[in-house]
């Protein structure tokens, strides 16, 4: 196989993968941006690329995202509900779409009420679908450390979700009050002055 074709073979497979990584990170514009740098460090060094290439090409991310925030020194908001929207594509279950809604924003809150470490952790496992050993990987860590980071921030995760307040329904909108009924032009009745 010639490195073109490694180099093809390895992008068609991870970049969506990749990408949402990215993108839950950075959000969506940078996202798009770390992730062709990622390609491009990628294709230079298309001989080191291991197979699997997805935890070394989200490593290779990772460390390009804080060189980036090094560089520019301050905080960039995780874009959780697009990196979500990426990895498990739309769904159109309309069974209890209210519910799931508010349960999602609920665990979206709680996850982005944790320190960015166990952020980091716990969408790498859930969203973008590593094994411990791959998200050790990209984390740069034994696979023994991941896993008691991995149990801690799921702890943490757990007593977030806990401490949220139980969504109350939200009330009804109460009914827009009827229009005035019409009044209709006096009638020109007889002897009335027109």
């Amino acid at each position: 196989m010639t490195h073109a074709q490694r180099f093809r073979d390895v992008y068609e497979e991870c970049y969506p993968r990749v990408l949402a990584y990215a993108t839950s990170l950075v959000g969506r514009q940078v996202g798009e941006d770390i992730t062709s740098e990622t390609f491009t460090v990628a294709w230079r060094r298309v001989r080191d690329v291991p197979d699997p290439a997805l935890p070394w090409l989200l490593g290779v991310a990772r460390n390009l995202v804080r060189e980036l925030r090094r560089r520019d020194a301050h905080q960039y908001l995780l874009a959780a509900e697009e990196a979500q929207r990426i990895s498990s594509g739309a769904r159109t279950d309309a069974a209890d779409v209210a519910a799931e809604v508010a349960g999602r924003h609920d665990a979206l809150q709680a996850l982005a009420g944790l320190p960015e470490a166990d952020r980091e952790l716990l969408t790498l496992i859930a969203w973008h679908g590593l094994s411990a050993r791959e998200a050790a990987q990209v984390l740069d860590c034994t696979t023994a450390t991941l896993t008691v980071r991995l149990y801690r921030a799921r702890r943490r995760l757990e007593k977030a979700l806990e401490a949220a307040p139980a969504a109350a329904p939200e009330p009804e909108p109460e009914p827009a009050p009827a229009p005035p009924a019409e009044t209709p032009y006096p009638s020109h009745r007889e002897g009335a002055p027109a």
